[in-house]
């Protein structure tokens, strides 16, 4: 059992590391976007919100399942746990800022989220290693 819990604090500490990542870029690049296009900041608010909120529940549900034993094979599941988490929320958010999306939409911004933090997983649990000539 102790094995078992070990391996499960390395994963989510690994999903936190990258979350983390994620979230020091997400602030900088809001402002930038909303610089270059001030009439938007209100839609770059929004997009920003919600974005962060669906990152957070991607975390949440992987830690949840990673506890269960269920990493692999569970995507479907998984999908429906965050969408379930998120869409009547970011929906809404959404719709205050002027954009109309719905769970087809959504799902695919929840695919992008999962991309990127499996990248940054992914980048974070490889060593760096010296470049050879």
């Amino acid at each position: 059992m102790n094995k078992f819990l070990s391996v499960m604090e390395v994963i989510g500490k690994d999903c936190l590391k990258a979350l983390g990542e994620v979230e020091k870029y997400l602030p900088t690049a809001a402002a930038l976007a909303a610089i270059l296009f001030p009439g938007q900041t209100g839609t770059i608010a929004a997009v920003v919100t919600g974005t962060d909120l669906i990152q957070k529940a991607v975390v949440s549900v992987e830690q949840k399942m990673a506890a269960a034993g269920k990493t692999q094979g569970s995507g479907a599941q998984k999908l429906a746990d965050v969408l379930s988490l998120t869409v009547p929320t970011v929906t809404q958010l959404f719709a205050q800022a002027g954009l109309k999306v719905d769970q087809t939409y959504l799902t695919k911004v929840v695919n992008a989220v999962v991309a990127v933090l499996n990248v940054q997983a992914s980048a974070v649990a490889v060593e760096p290693t010296a470049v050879k000539p």
